[in-house]
């Protein structure tokens, strides 16, 4: 219920709470929409498929190391996930156009701050729950948004 719990609030976040904070931006290419929709809709089935059915923990499990250090990173990851995201908002002045170099946070370490997050938040999590399905969505996240914060550095 925990690990699951983790994942619902990740995408409780970026379904109902990130929309509404996003100023105007370039709109999503509508084939890029359908793409992340049905990533998400099936990882979203996988994992808690996996968490509900075929995942069993040992009693104390929540107490594990692998349990603690993962679902640390997993809320480190969300937390510098979610303080990129607000520089990232706040960058330009509203009517401001052209590109701007982000300051503060983990943005004084990695380019990509928003990406490594979540891809922390992704490995954390894997750690936390130890399926395959869980690693499978951490390797996905880092093939996917790595590219991303490639191009973005780049």
């Amino acid at each position: 219920r925990v690990l699951l719990g983790c994942f619902l609030l990740h995408y409780a976040h970026r379904a109902l709470i990130f929309p509404l904070l996003i100023r105007e931006g370039k709109p999503t290419p509508f084939f890029t929409f359908v793409l992340a929709l049905l990533f998400c809709v099936f990882n979203g089935y996988l994992q808690g498929r996996s968490l509900t059915t075929y995942a069993t923990y040992p009693p104390g499990w929540l107490g594990d190391l692998r349990f603690i250090t993962g679902f640390l990173g997993w809320l480190i990851g969300m937390a510098i996930n979610i303080h990129s995201d607000h520089i990232l908002r706040n960058l330009r002045k509203p009517g401001e156009t052209g590109y701007k170099i982000p300051r503060g946070g983990m943005f004084e370490y990695v380019s990509g701050a928003n990406f490594f997050g979540e891809i922390l938040e992704w490995f954390g999590f894997a750690l936390a729950c130890c399926t395959i399905e869980s690693l499978a969505f951490a390797l996905c996240t880092l093939f996917i948004l790595g590219s991303r914060a490639r191009q973005h550095h780049k």
